[in-house]
């Protein structure tokens, strides 16, 4: 019996650090729209950029962190991160195909010549 609350206790410090982890995370995002990136690049569009993608990789961290822990996708096996892998590229796929349909030289977009 105190074999099995030695290991819950483990298991509750392992998600209590990763559940601090993704507190620092979601601070530390809110702190990097504060930095002003302007005075690095001479396009304001580009700042936002950047921090949209700063924003986005610390979003894909702590989205890692959720699936590999919360949702032991850490401890499964390797058909999980099969299924895993085909559902991104699907998806990527998709997002792709959506935005290419709304690029207006697109072949849906394709208007034959008036005669």
């Amino acid at each position: 019996m105190s074999d099995e609350s030695h290991d819950v206790r483990k298991d509750v410090k392992k998600y209590l650090i990763i559940f601090g982890a993704l507190i620092v995370g979601t601070i530390v995002t809110v702190l990097a729209n504060e930095i002003d990136f302007s005075k690095y690049f001479h396009d304001h569009s580009t700042a936002i950029n950047v921090t949209i993608a700063v924003a986005l990789f610390i979003a894909c961290i702590k989205g890692f962190l959720v699936a590999g822990y919360f949702m032991h996708l850490m401890s499964e096996r390797k058909m999980i991160y099969c299924i895993l892998a085909f559902t991104v590229f699907f998806f990527a796929g998709l997002m792709y195909l959506t935005l290419w349909s709304m690029e207006p030289s697109s072949i849906i977009h394709y208007q034959p010549a008036a005669h």
